[in-house]
């Protein structure tokens, strides 16, 4: 077993403490670069770096971490059923699940968001592709600043405070120092109807999207429903799945070249940009082989972007939880257009990063909760304007 344990620093009142972050995979190599990673950053530290998931269950209260990266395949116990574990004991422990991309972790990865799973990262077949290595470094990264923000702990007022056992700061309650958020600039809805729904989503957005597709039954019965969430492929392929259940409606992801028609949700897939395009009098599907945008692929700004040539301003698009600001451009364009955009509100998003770049903008019509954002879409579809 490999173990490295660190103490929490002392800092003072004005600092904040570095995440603390657990590394429990069983490959040596994968463990050390991913340690050496967030060790060279100013805002992390390593908190463990620990080899089966039994290690971390049984050293979690003396961790205390803030943030574990917990890969799927593990000897003694394996991570999907160290997490339940982790959470009894940790209950606000940001978990994010790495694994490689076989469809049997895809599915697991999934299973592991409905157990409270913050979010899921693929990792790549090998290291030695410095490509794949750059993607993975980058994402895992900026996955832990933007989680672990919302468990970001203020430095404690006393150093005797700082120095007490991590089992008994684990048992204190985290606090914050408050935000104060300028008001938001909320347009009117569009006066046109709209005649597409799209939909862009990132980190926290397959569980949301489940949620939405299901209470939206009366809309994607009449109306194209398009969405772009950031995910890798084969996991592309298993959201379209669980979507097509939640919804009980056609979902698949989208074909290069198909055409769009209302009862069916097409989500674009994993490693390729979505657009759309007029074909004769009917609109296409358009598949791009690109270069990432936002530093995604799929990403949301071409196929918001490409909308308005096909319906102008008759086009009405959600930004959900997500990192970065995919969307908000393409956001802009549609609202310049005619079309309306609503982006889900802080409280209930994981990460506030493209819904908030959106609000912030200054684009939206409507910042909702995502429990009213279905309601919402059926009135406007239905004919309500306000």
């Amino acid at each position: 077993m490999s173990v490295a344990l660190t103490s929490s620093p002392i800092l003072n009142s004005t600092q904040q403490e570095p995440l603390r972050v657990m590394v429990v995979d069983d490959s040596v190599v994968i463990r050390g670069l991913i340690s050496r990673w967030i060790a060279s950053e100013p805002d992390m530290v390593v908190a463990a770096s620990l080899r089966t998931g039994l290690d971390a269950v049984n050293q979690i209260e003396r961790v205390n971490p803030d943030v574990a990266v917990l890969d799927i395949e593990m000897p003694e116990l394996d991570g999907i059923s160290a997490l339940p574990l982790l959470l009894a004991k940790k209950r606000n422990l940001i978990i994010i699940m790495a694994s490689t991309l076989t469809r049997r972790n895809a599915e697991i990865s999934f299973k592991a968001l409905s157990l409270g799973a913050s979010d899921y990262i693929p990792k790549p077949e090998s290291t030695r592709e410095a490509s794949a290595a750059e993607i993975f470094h980058h994402d895992l990264i900026q996955k832990i600043r933007s989680l672990g923000a919302k468990v970001r702990r203020v430095a404690p007022a006393s150093p005797a405070s700082s120095l007490a056992p991590a089992s008994d700061r684990a048992r204190e309650p985290a606090t914050r120092a408050p935000v104060a958020h300028p008001p938001l600039l909320r347009r009117a809805f569009s006066a046109q109807a709209p005649r597409v729904l799209l939909i862009g989503s990132s980190t926290g957005g397959p569980q949301a999207l489940v949620a939405l597709v299901g209470e939206i039954g009366a809309v994607i019965d009449r109306f194209p429903v398009l969405i772009t969430q950031h995910m890798p492929p084969t996991f592309t392929t298993i959201l379209a799945e669980h979507l097509a259940r939640a919804s009980h409606r056609p979902a698949r992801e989208a074909v290069d070249g198909e055409i769009v028609k209302a009862g069916q949700i097409y989500l674009a897939p994993g490693g390729r940009h979505m657009r759309v395009a007029r074909h004769g009098a009917e609109v296409a599907i358009v598949l791009d082989d690109g270069p990432p945008i936002n530093f995604c692929k799929p990403a949301v700004d071409p196929l918001f972007a490409s909308a308005i040539d096909v319906w102008q301003g008759a086009i009405l698009a959600v930004v959900l939880t997500g990192m970065g600001s995919d969307g908000m451009r393409g956001g802009k364009e549609i609202v310049a257009a005619g079309g309306s955009v609503i982006a889900q509100d802080e409280a209930s998003s994981v990460v506030w990063g493209m819904p908030g770049a959106a609000a912030n903008a200054g684009i939206c019509a409507a910042i909702l909760p995502l429990g009213q954002i279905a309601p919402k879409l059926v009135r406007l579809f239905a004919g309500d304007r306000s």
